[in-house]
């Protein structure tokens, strides 16, 4: 038929086609609307972000027909998106294809071949054409309405039209998009460069694929295929049977595992996949392949899929197999979900795990550790059949047995291995706990070899000897029972971190054991055990350790002059603390003793003094405190003082063994020490605070005297001659000001203001309330209080309102300079303001602006008016407390003043938030010449 005979310049008969296209239209009015609506379906759905991957599937596609891999160029010539290739050119077959909205031309294995996906165009331009070596098509959106005899929406791809060919140079196809308005050619070449690599390894006909000048290449060595780009290489390991599976490798050949993909039929779909690698297979996908078909073929397709994934897995070492094991997870799809559950049965039920003694395994055959000990499972392996070195929280996934650590510790108590392995074992546990994968505290039971030749379970209390032989000789004569020292040649310091301790001077000094047998020695003596062999191993190992001994050192057992004693609680027999310490101190049964002269003799001082004997005051130091457990005098009670408890304790023991008589020579002592000296002057510290209170010059406690400068005159006597400089008095506690530091000292103080002997000014009186309040202490109630002239009354008001004090004598109130309300509560007195008061005489409204003399001091002081104004009376008269008074200004839901310059100057200073001024603005209303103001 002639018909089927290409006409001249129409090689691929795009007549006919449009012909019969055309007559389907006019035959059928509704076959435009539904073509069009098809075109439109896959241009804005199916195939809205598929340009390159289809357009590379026909490019892939090409290269098979042709025989050889392809070749891929995508250019932006002005604003025409051009993507040429090579391979097997196009046929009247393929332009068929190409007009076809529901066929496709696909045929056996390949992937598209100018099928419905050619629709990917149409999100791009409206006048796509095709150009190749054996000719050309162009389709158009403007052609076609006319061919159509409309003027809305039509499908382009329906109407092909003859072009030239005209492809470029070492190609044979080429499309051509020009872009629509408001396309970005550039960001579209950015995409795609972004996706060449995953299209290359997914089509594997394309060789070579070159966007924009920039080049990307395919190369494929047996089972590894290296993707190649401008700026990083990808190297991917893979199994290629019925499907492909591929996971990206170092050049280590070290896995990548992917941590989000999707299925690749071959080419992306939708369906997200979370395996670790990836996996391309002919599996049924929908007509847009944007997702796969569910049914049986599927089901069966993925099942066969997830069988050959164990393939890919063996195809890596032994040691890189694990990061193949799918991660739990939610699953990206009900593809992945299905495909995660067949390949985790596959991996439990193949072989592909290789135990510690090469044999390969399932899953449900091999045993892991529940940590992660690299080399550990070397040494367990005869112990321990089936196990392999592996991440437990992953093998579970696909039956492996987890067995826990202390499962294995078991198994090794009561082996016999020479001490150089069990120091491997140590080794290799070492290195799990120090990342944290393993709690210290599981080893609990982890058997250590000892150096008589038993093995125990766990090294708490155990020691590690180092310079061992005279060590050992050291103890040797000393009975402290549970005392374990470890094989030399199994000592590792991971023993150490489970309890085991360092055997040299300082860390036996430290034994848990040792200060067992020292803090019951002083019993032991006394029930008839020999304590002199003890002493002299503890005082050996403390002469070794110089200063660092430890505190408990001082419960060691010193002969004393009748019986033996903490070494704490002896004193040298030269010590100036004889001279000191109360007699009663030293009596039988008293608090302390004197160290035996002979034993004194065979000693270095400073070794004994590290004991805990006594030549002078003993310093406490502690660098955590957290209660007040340090046995020092009234402890509690200064602890309870503190607003928070002290970061570091330093303090002075023994304080309250001072004799009356003996503080002054007991405080030029503690200031001759640098160690007692530092404690003494240590902010809000123990001694201080107690000396303060408790010490005793001539009679009375420091805190009771006052310095000769201190401005104090009244409230405390002056601190008698004691022979101390009048620094150490200020650090003993003797007043220089009124700081309070304790309840009891502001007691005392309310107490002293109560006093009608006392004679106070009204300043320091004042002063003194400020102090009480600023403490925060909770005094009783004084039995009296001392008024703002300076007596002594039962009964005031605490001045909290300044106006009260221009109608009450002095002696009716009491000042309090900040915090009246606190005062008032601490002496159980009333405040001013509520005390009941009522303006009697009559006032005449003034605002502020009407008063011109105010106005011009305001202006003088750049003072802003205030709002409102004032009740002017001539006089002012309030009646308080049963009597009537005349004032100067006064103050209750309204604002009063007396028609003076004192009375309109304090309302309106008050009024304007300047009352410390008010006596300035008093001298500018009696004389506003700039005399009164700046001279």
């Amino acid at each position: 038929m002639t018909h089927d005979i290409p006409e001249p310049g129409d090689p691929f008969g795009t007549a006919r086609l449009r012909e019969a296209t055309l007559r389907s239209w006019r035959d059928s009015p509704t076959r435009l609307t539904e073509d069009t609506n098809v075109e439109r379906d896959l241009r804005v759905g199916a195939y809205r972000d598929r340009l390159f991957v289809e357009l590379a599937q026909n490019a892939a596609d090409a290269a098979m027909a042709g025989g050889k891999p392809g070749r891929v160029r995508v250019s932006l010539v002005d604003s025409e998106l051009r993507f040429a290739n090579t391979g097997a050119p196009l046929d009247a077959r393929g332009v068929a294809s190409l007009a076809s909205l529901r066929a496709s031309g696909k045929t056996g294995a390949t992937v598209g071949r100018f099928g419905v996906g050619f629709a990917a165009v149409r999100t791009v331009s409206d006048e796509p054409r095709v150009v190749s070596v054996t000719g050309g098509v162009a389709f158009s959106a403007e052609r076609t309405r006319q061919a159509a005899g409309t003027d809305g929406d039509v499908p382009v791809l329906r109407l092909p039209w003859p072009v030239p060919a005209d492809v470029p140079p070492g190609f044979d196809t080429e499309v051509r998009l020009p872009l629509r308005d408001g396309v970005d050619g550039r960001a579209l070449l950015g995409e795609l460069a972004q996706d060449v690599a995953d299209l290359l390894l997914a089509l594997p006909w394309l060789g070579e694929f070159d966007v924009d000048g920039r080049v990307w290449t395919r190369e494929a060595d047996g089972d590894v295929v290296d993707i190649r780009g401008p700026e990083r290489e990808t190297r991917w390991l893979t199994h290629r049977g019925d499907v492909v599976w591929a996971v990206p490798v170092g050049a280590d050949g070290a896995p990548r595992p992917l941590g989000e993909d999707v299925l690749h039929a071959p080419t992306p779909t939708d369906d997200g996949l979370s395996l670790p690698a990836r996996l391309l297979a002919a599996v049924p996908v929908e007509p847009s392949r944007r997702r796969a078909q569910p049914g049986p073929e599927l089901a069966e397709a993925l099942e066969a899929a997830a069988k050959e994934y164990v393939e890919l897995v063996r195809l890596l070492p032994p040691e890189h197999r694990f990061a193949l094991v799918p991660v739990p997870g939610f699953p990206k799809s009900t593809v992945d979900a299905k495909l995660r559950d067949e390949v985790l049965e596959v991996l439990s039920g193949q072989t592909w795990l290789s135990t510690e003694d090469g044999v390969e395994v399932s899953g449900r055959q091999a045993r892991v550790l529940d940590v992660d000990v690299p080399g550990l499972c070397a040494l367990f392996a005869e112990l321990v059949p089936g196990l392999l070195e592996g991440p437990a929280q992953v093998l579970k996934a696909v039956a492996v047995q987890v067995i826990g650590i202390e499962e294995v510790l078991e198994t090794l108590t009561g082996v016999t291995r020479d001490p150089g392995w069990w120091r491997e074992v140590y080794a290799a546990l070492a290195i799990a706990v120090e990342s944290h994968a393993l709690a210290g505290e599981r080893l609990e039971g982890l058997p250590v070899p000892l150096s008589d030749g038993r093995t125990l379970p766990g090294a708490r209390g155990c020691l590690l000897v180092e310079g061992s032989a005279e060590l050992l000789d050291l103890l040797s004569d000393v009975d402290i029972p549970g005392l374990r020292l470890v094989h030399p040649a199994a000592s590792h310091p991971l023993l150490e971190r489970l309890g085991a301790k360092q055997a040299d001077a300082r860390e036996l000094l430290n034994a848990d054991q040792l200060r067992d047998a020292v803090e019951r020695s002083v019993e032991d003596v006394r029930s008839g055990l020999d304590g002199t062999t003890l002493a002299g191993a503890v005082l050996r190992l403390i002469a070794d350790c110089a200063d660092d001994a430890p505190r408990w050192v001082g419960a060691l057992a010193l002969p004393g002059t009748e019986t033996w004693r903490r070494a704490d609680e002896l004193v040298l027999p030269a010590s100036p603390l004889l001279d000191i310490f109360d007699e009663e101190v030293f009596e039988e049964d008293g608090a302390m003793d004197v160290l035996d002269e002979d034993f004194a003799e065979d000693w270095p001082q400073s070794t004994l003094e590290a004991a805990g004997v006594l030549d002078s005051f003993a310093v406490v130091v502690d660098d955590e405190p957290h209660e007040p457990d340090h046995d020092l005098p009234d402890e509690e009670t200064w602890w309870d003082s503190l607003p928070e408890p002290p970061s570091t304790l330093v303090a002075i023991r023994d304080l309250d063994l001072v004799a009356d008589d003996a503080w002054p020579a007991a405080l030029r002592l503690l200031a001759a020490r640098p160690g007692t000296w530092h404690a003494l002057r240590t902010p809000r510290g123990h001694a201080g605070w107690w000396i303060a209170q408790y010490a005793v010059l001539e009679g009375a406690a420091p805190n009771e005297w006052r310095l000769p400068d201190a401005d104090l005159a009244g409230l405390f006597d002056e601190v008698p001659d004691v022979g101390l400089t009048e620094d150490l008095l200020k650090i003993a506690g003797v007043r220089a000001d009124l700081t309070l530091s304790s309840v009891d000292e502001a007691g005392d103080l309310l107490d002293r203001l109560a006093d009608p002997a006392r004679v106070v000014s009204p300043g320091l009186a004042t002063r003194a309330y400020g102090a009480v309040v600023e403490s925060g202490a909770e005094p009783g109630v004084p039995r009296a209080v001392r008024a703002a002239d300076g007596s002594v009354v039962d009964d005031a008001l605490v001045l909290d309102v300044p106006w009260v004090a221009g109608a009450l004598e002095p002696g009716r109130y009491v000042v309090a300079p900040e915090d009246p309300e606190r005062l008032a509560d601490l002496l159980d007195l009333p405040l001013a303001s509520g005390e009941p008061a009522e303006v009697t005489s009559e006032g005449e409204y003034a605002h502020w602006a009407e008063l011109p003399a105010l106005k011009l001091v305001a202006d003088q002081l750049g003072i802003r008016l205030p709002e409102g104004g004032v009740l002017v009376h001539d006089p002012l008269t309030v009646h308080i407390q049963g009597a009537d008074h005349d004032v100067q200004w006064w103050s209750d839901d309204r604002l009063h003043a007396a028609d003076t310059s004192d009375g309109l100057a304090r309302a309106f200073a008050w009024a304007a938030g300047r009352w410390p001024d008010r006596h300035l603005i008093t001298a500018l209303l009696d004389d506003p010449s700039p005399r009164t103001l700046f001279a």
